[in-house]
């Protein structure tokens, strides 16, 4: 009799090459994505020992870290950010290695040009020099982020060696109430654990939430499961997966793609499987969310005060800390904070979907006075559909301009920092002190939170503006 497998297991067991007793597995990776920041150093690492690339046809590069935003035709000003982007394009060159740099019609942030050009397949191993890597799990693929030695090894071996993670399962089922996205969802069950609760585990996603979800939609719950500790997220291929792949530029074609399908039709969790632990949640129970302190955990639906130390996961010291540095007080409504900058972008909420759900709440206003709002798409092609489906000329309309692709403000690596002592309700991913910039203040929320926030110029609820 066959054993019972979940989602993790299979992929991973079929990608492991050697396991050593007592130790790590070595994993064969299908996918490799590089990007200037943690690339360098390892491929001068390799060259100092003689070593190769071994599959160059597995390994993908874009810039986008330390990217400007707004004049990428012009040389880039900063010389660290010039070095790292010059010294991508030159690897890449040298060893054969796809690469979209600026000004290439594909570039864009990694987690979203890959899935966007089929080169994220369900049933894979994928790696990046980048935590958010997680993303790709979204497609039933077992994918993380690794550090600039790991990067190294699998340029140079095609192979990495992991500890195996246990295995997490978090269900939400029911019907998401109005106003309520999955970047609510996700926020939501991080609150509930904690921002290191799945530490360790391998988190599965599962129910009538994520089963109903569109790809851009479970993009953005996997690429936060790092933000609650775990090693990475995934949700079991389905049609949503397969009608999102069909026909990209690297999804194999014809007969091939559909024996792929048959495979990924094979990528679910077996019933009587075991999880080392599970979470089950309803639908709905959760509303429109935002975070108030300094780690993705602290959050709270929006309508709600913030509580006190003692119904926190988080120790007294580090909460009231937390407080302190976003200088806010327990029991304050988050409704009203006037608001200073507003971001909607990121490998977690700059996909079209995203765009289409802000112009939901700006179609017929106007930008805020007083609020710089930053709105960058995460690719090229992410770009042409806000043109082709009329959002761009929407958002003009409206006051707003669009940027360039790129990571942009979801951290301090390049030109678009949010000054110290400023308030930023952010689209994307962490709300660490310093994050988006020396002294910055993030609030993490939804393209809807951040829409509405940026025609009123302060947190407000986004149902209160909806059709």
């Amino acid at each position: 009799m066959t054993q019972a497998k979940s989602l993790f297991e299979k992929v991973w067991d079929a990608h492991v090459v050697k396991s050593i007793e007592g130790g790590p597995d070595v994993l064969f990776i299908n996918r490799h994505f590089i990007h200037e920041v943690t690339s360098p150093v390892a491929f001068q690492s390799m060259e100092s020992r003689g070593l190769n690339v071994l599959f160059a046809d597995r390994t993908f590069a874009t810039a986008d870290h330390n990217t400007p935003t707004v004049n990428q035709h012009l040389p880039v000003a900063d010389p660290l950010s010039a070095n790292q982007l010059d010294a991508l394009e030159k690897n890449s060159n040298k060893y054969g290695i796809s690469h979209w740099g600026l000004g290439h019609h594909k570039n864009g942030i990694v987690h979203v040009v890959g899935p966007e050009n089929g080169i994220t397949l369900p049933g894979m191993t994928i790696v990046c020099g980048d935590s958010h890597t997680s993303t790709h799990g979204a497609f039933g693929a077992i994918a993380f982020g690794i550090g600039t030695s790991e990067v190294e090894m699998v340029l140079t071996s095609q192979c990495i060696m992991q500890p195996r993670p246990k295995k997490m399962r978090i269900t939400v089922n029911g019907s998401l109430k109005k106003g309520v996205l999955p970047k609510d969802v996700i926020l939501y069950i991080i609150s509930k654990i904690s921002a290191s609760g799945a530490t360790g585990y391998f988190v599965e996603y599962a129910g009538d939430v994520f089963e109903q979800m569109s790809m851009e939609g479970r993009m953005t719950i996997c690429n936060m499961s790092i933000e609650m500790g775990a090693r990475g997220g995934m949700i079991a291929p389905d049609d949503t997966t397969i009608n999102y792949l069909k026909g990209k530029e690297y999804t194999p074609k014809g007969e091939a793609f559909d024996k792929l399908v048959a495979y990924w039709n094979t990528l679910k969790t077996d019933e009587g499987v075991v999880f080392d632990k599970e979470y089950v949640y309803s639908a709905e129970e959760i509303e429109p969310m935002i975070t108030y302190g300094t780690n993705p955990g602290l959050g709270i639906p929006i309508s709600k005060p913030i509580p006190n130390p003692e119904d926190v996961l988080d120790g007294q010291a580090s909460y009231l800390k937390s407080l302190e540095y976003m200088a806010f007080n327990v029991g304050e409504s988050m409704i009203g904070k006037k608001i200073d900058y507003v971001f909607l972008g990121s490998c977690t909420n700059g996909r079209i979907e995203d765009f289409r759900q802000f112009a939901s709440i700006v179609k017929g206003r106007k930008k805020a006075d007083d609020i710089t709002v930053w709105l960058v798409p995460g690719s090229h092609q992410v770009d042409a559909k806000i043109r082709e489906e009329g959002i761009y000329d929407l958002l003009i309309e409206a006051g707003f301009e669009l940027r360039q692709p790129g990571c942009s403000a979801c951290l301090a690596m390049n030109d678009d920092k949010i000054p110290a002592g400023k308030y930023a309700v952010s689209t994307s991913n962490r709300n660490f002190e310093g994050r988006q910039g020396p002294g910055a203040r993030t609030m993490l929320a939804s393209p809807l939170v951040a829409a509405a926030a940026a025609v009123t110029g302060k947190v407000t609820d986004p149902r209160t503006l909806l059709n």
